[in-house]
């Protein structure tokens, strides 16, 4: 028979559960309006807290520009080192306002660094590279006497970290960390290190670089580039200025760019170096340019943590991302997490971007790369998600989805989720991302989330050195996302007393044999349409997801067939007077509860679309049923249709029509008559529908089997030549296929089509539906109780 999103039969009435109330204790007054009324109080209440958080919202708004970075110690001590290229003697640094920065922002423990309140306890090994780095400097031209013992004095009470297996490791720690030993003896510089801990740092470099160079070759000449400042007089240096880019520098680091100019004096490295010290003035970051990285990071935040709708700025900054995208920007297709990033972003935000832009991210490729090399897992992790926005045809990104998917998988598994940030564990946004892909997370469920995911991210990240990123772990972007989260949940939980009122007002309630849904439907909608502008679009949503559920059992058990036959032809005659014939009470309260639904919805709408869609809600729902008495028909019968008999009708009874159908009226722009009568809006709704009667019919095998109910599974069977494997598998796929192809409907935009927020609602809905499916035969009471209650009945808290 025909159902919705709530079809699992072994549920229990939620309604004895508090967080589903369908029969609210006491409905205050001012809930008591219409679904419009209540719509006008709601956005009031928006505007209010909208302009209450106006200058937040302008602080976040700076987060645009640019890359807000923190100087690096590090990379500024490798610059001020730089010696003036002469035909005499070096004796003079190229840079000596890198040199003054040095002596004039040394901490008061002696070391260079990260300021002490920022550091975190696993960051020594960190702190004693840059401030030996400074050292190096200030002892290469004779500057700072006092400010090298003070150095030195750190770097002896902090040696034991030295050799801490603890402790967080910069990249190409072993090989720089040694290499600066060897050249502070060069500077007769008595460093406070153990003889036997220096004898094994040394070892340990020199095994690390006279070792072959094995399958992934390319990635490691990349990393031994990377490091220069380790190797130094016996680098190659010809091989490291392959590695140079458009804008002078190598790897966009300006420590590898100092050394590099200073053994091979390129006049582009020069410019890179210039460049960077004009933005910073006197000293330089750990990674320079950062703006588009930055840029994406701040939209990504936004949409992940639910307020993107606040920001008109994301077009804008996208728009830009596109134009470097087409262009093959450096800055976006050499960094792997920037590339991935982009590519998702573009794609879901509607640009036409071509996957095959991610070619050199297959397995074999992306491991011979310097990001593979470092086995970057926020690298791995931005791929896996990008791989997720897939078309059909497109097996570049399937592949990496496999790989990436082994990958993180295995890396879960051993514990060793770490990214480049001191003691940051990613397994939880990992975990997050193979248990909740893109098609199955439902918004409001990735947001809860991700704020609380966000409220302990730490804004230090570490390549060679510590950086700090202003724009990541933002306060003002937590407080603005919590705020908005608990603003929509305290207008949904208005929204779901006022649902249960009218449950109790159409009788509904009074259907013993009926499902009581209203928790689970409104929850789809709530978790999806949770802007508090879309109130009348969430009220449809959830009116006709507990009429079609209580109606299918109506189909399957509750009615009989005259009360069936009944029920269709009462929906379409539609008018209904005193002699109007109902067989039964049953009969009555349903087509009274369908018919004043139908009439509320276009009422609501007329305002938004300037004419009457009365008609076609109607109609829609006329269509429903009629595939319903069909399947009924065919279950008393025993007969089984063809496969083709079966979808087509299938499509139609998988009740998807009256809930999301109608709510496309509801959620602003107009749709005209050519919209909903044209090719695109056919094949969205057929492309969901297939998807959910698919799912439905993929788990529920089972349970359909023992009830005696046509499926696609058993229609396969009857059709003979597979074994019950063969045609779960074969559903399985045309489940995929349908997903990817309803992905790209409704991401690509189209001129006069229809509008991108309504095409969203097909996407909502099959997301709602892989995620009911997501385990066995749908959701268990438990679960769907835990996950509905965190939306609507569990406000976010921040700690202070």
């Amino acid at each position: 028979m025909f159902v919705c999103l709530t079809m699992a039969r072994s549920h229990p009435p939620i309604s004895s559960n508090p967080v589903f109330p369908l029969v609210p204790a006491a409905i205050p007054a001012k809930c008591r309006e219409s679904g419009s009324l209540l719509t006008a109080e709601l956005s009031n209440t928006n505007l209010l807290q909208n302009c209450e958080d106006s200058t937040r919202i302008q602080r976040i708004k700076k987060m645009f520009d640019e890359a807000q970075l923190s100087v690096s110690a590090y990379d500024t001590a490798w610059l001020a080192m730089v010696p003036t290229p002469t035909s005499s003697m070096e004796d003079s640094p190229f840079f000596p306002q890198c040199a003054r920065w040095i002596q004039d922002n040394q901490l008061s423990d002696g070391s260079w660094g990260l300021p002490l309140p920022r550091r975190d306890p696993s960051l020594t090994k960190d702190a004693l590279s840059s401030t030996l780095a400074c050292i190096l400097a200030l002892q290469r031209w004779g500057l700072g006497e006092e400010q090298v013992t003070k150095g030195l004095q750190f770097l002896d009470c902090n040696s034991a970290s030295v050799t801490d297996q603890k402790q967080h490791v910069p990249i190409g720690f072993d090989i720089i960390f040694p290499g600066m030993i060897d050249y502070a003896k060069d500077l007769g510089l008595n460093l406070p290190f153990k003889s036997t801990d220096v004898d094994a740092m040394l070892t340990k470099r020199n095994v690390e670089l006279t070792r072959g160079f094995g399958r992934n070759a390319e990635g490691r000449r990349s990393y031994l580039a990377y490091v220069s400042e380790g190797i130094q007089h016996s680098q190659d240096w010809d091989m490291v200025m392959k590695y140079q880019r458009q804008n002078g520098s190598l790897f966009n680091s300006p420590s590898t760019t100092a050394v590099a100019f200073s053994h091979v004096q390129d006049p582009d490295c020069l410019r890179y170096l210039y460049a960077v010290l004009d933005k910073f003035e006197n000293a330089a970051p750990a990674i320079y340019p950062l703006d588009i990285r930055s840029r994406l990071s701040v939209i990504d935040t936004l949409d992940r943590l639910g307020v993107a709708r606040h920001f008109n700025e994301i077009k804008m900054l996208l728009d830009q991302t596109y134009q470097c995208w087409l262009q093959g920007g450096e800055e976006i297709f050499l960094d792997t997490t920037t590339c991935a990033v982009a590519f998702r972003l573009l794609r879901v935000y509607g640009y036409d971007v071509s996957s095959d832009r991610l070619s050199p991210f297959s397995e074999d490729c992306f491991f011979d790369s310097l990001e593979g090399y470092l086995k970057d897992k926020t690298a791995v992790l931005e791929l896996h998600k990008a791989s997720q926005i897939i078309y059909p045809e497109e097996p570049i990104l399937e592949e990496i989805s496999s790989w990436t998917t082994k990958f993180l998988k295995q890396e879960f598994r051993n514990g060793s989720i770490y990214v480049d940030q001191p003691g940051e564990s990613i397994s939880t946004k990992v975990h997050d991302a193979l248990t909740y892909p893109y098609h199955v997370d439902l918004d409001r469920l990735g947001h809860r989330r991700n704020i609380h995911q966000y409220s302990d991210i730490d804004s230090t990240w570490t390549l060679k050195t510590s950086y700090c990123f202003p724009n990541i772990g933002n306060k003002d972007l937590l407080k603005l996302a919590a705020e908005d989260f608990n603003l929509c949940q305290s207008i949904q939980q208005k929204e779901l007393k006022q649902l249960g009122r009218w449950i109790i007002e159409n009788k509904l309630d009074k259907l013993s044999f009926a499902r009581q849904k209203l928790g689970y439907c409104y929850f789809s909608a709530a978790a999806t349409l949770y802007a508090p502008e879309l109130s009348d679009a969430r009220i449809s949503w959830t009116k006709n997801g507990v009429l079609t559920t209580v109606v299918d059992d109506f189909f399957d058990f509750g009615g009989s067939m005259e009360e069936i036959v009944n029920l269709v032809q009462l929906l379409e005659t539609w008018e209904v007077d005193g002699s109007t014939d109902f067989c039964s009470e049953q009969v009555e309260i349903l087509f009274t509860a369908i018919r004043g639904t139908i009439l509320e919805i276009g009422g609501m709408a007329l305002a938004r679309q300037e004419r009457d869609v009365t008609g076609h809600v109607n109609d829609i729902w006329v269509e429903l049923v009629k595939a319903g008495l069909k399947e009924a028909e065919w279950s008393r019968n025993k007969w089984v249709p063809t496969m083709e008999e079966y979808m087509k009708n299938g499509l139609v009874s998988f009740a998807l029509g009256p809930i999301v159908l109608s709510a496309l009226y509801l959620v602003g722009p107009k749709l005209s008559e050519e919209m909903v009568s044209s090719p695109e809006y056919k094949n969205l709704y057929e492309g969901v529908s297939t998807c959910g009667r698919l799912l439905n019919d993929w788990r529920g095998v089972q349970r359909e089997s023992e009830q005696g109910t046509v499926n696609a599974v058993s229609v396969l069977l009857h059709e003979g030549g597979r074994t019950l494997d063969d045609a779960m598998e074969e559903v399985k796929r045309a489940i995929e296929r349908e997903r990817k192809q309803l992905l790209r409907l409704v991401l690509l935009e189209k001129e006069k089509g229809i509008p991108n927020c309504c095409k969203q609602l097909f996407w909502n809905m099959a997301k709602a539906c892989h995620l009911f499916y997501m385990n066995d035969d749908g959701y268990t009471n438990e679960e769907m109780v835990s996950v509905a209650k965190s939306i609507l009945d569990e406000p976010i808290h921040l700690s202070p």
